[in-house]
């Protein structure tokens, strides 16, 4: 088990390979910190909606477009912990889109089908329906071998940016004041 209750088998299950433990409050706080210098501790203390980069860099890759990206950006903003999937309202989505209801039911659904997210039925205990609660498994499986790919880059590019700065660094300089080689130090 981890630290969120989850065994490794279903992370691996959900391409979560590579999960990190929660950060240290010191951390948390540092980042917060940094959030509120760029954007404003009144615009943070409003609420921040948190998305992997890479679900963003490589929409086209994945087949998103700019309304499926917009509505993973508010299903996301409602889902804070792993074990309490977001349920808004189609309604509630569109209108903040600015769109017909229609079109986030359709977008949601070429979604589902191509295994980004998962709807599960919520009922009342009365025997209604509720709004659908969303998954992100699907999404997290095909964005992972993006993001592993964009890990390594990231760090191969700073080994060469290490050896191009080591190289420089030890290169043979002509001291022109004596004419003489030597090493730059």
């Amino acid at each position: 088990m981890n630290a969120v209750g989850q065994s490794t088998e279903s992370l691996e299950r959900v391409g979560l390979r590579h999960y990190s433990p929660p950060m240290a409050k010191a951390e948390q706080q540092s980042r917060l910190q940094r959030n509120e210098e760029k954007w404003s501790p009144l615009l943070m203390e409003a609420g921040w909606t948190a998305i992997p980069s890479i679900i963003l860099e490589k929409q086209h890759a994945l087949g998103l477009d700019a309304m499926d990206v917009n509505i993973l950006l508010h299903l996301a903003r409602h889902w804070w912990y792993r074990d309490n999937p977001p349920h808004p309202s189609k309604a509630s989505i569109a209108e903040c889109l600015r769109v017909d209801p229609s079109t986030v039911r359709r977008h949601i659904a070429g979604m589902e089908a191509a295994g980004f997210i998962r709807r599960e039925a919520r009922y009342k205990p009365s025997g209604g329906q509720e709004n659908n609660m969303y998954h992100f498994d699907g999404l997290i499986k095909e964005a992972t071998p993006l993001a592993e790919e964009a890990v390594r880059e990231r760090k191969q590019q700073q080994q060469e940016r290490v050896a191009r700065r080591r190289r420089k660094g030890s290169r043979s300089v002509v001291d022109n004041r004596s004419g003489a080689r030597g090493n730059r130090e």
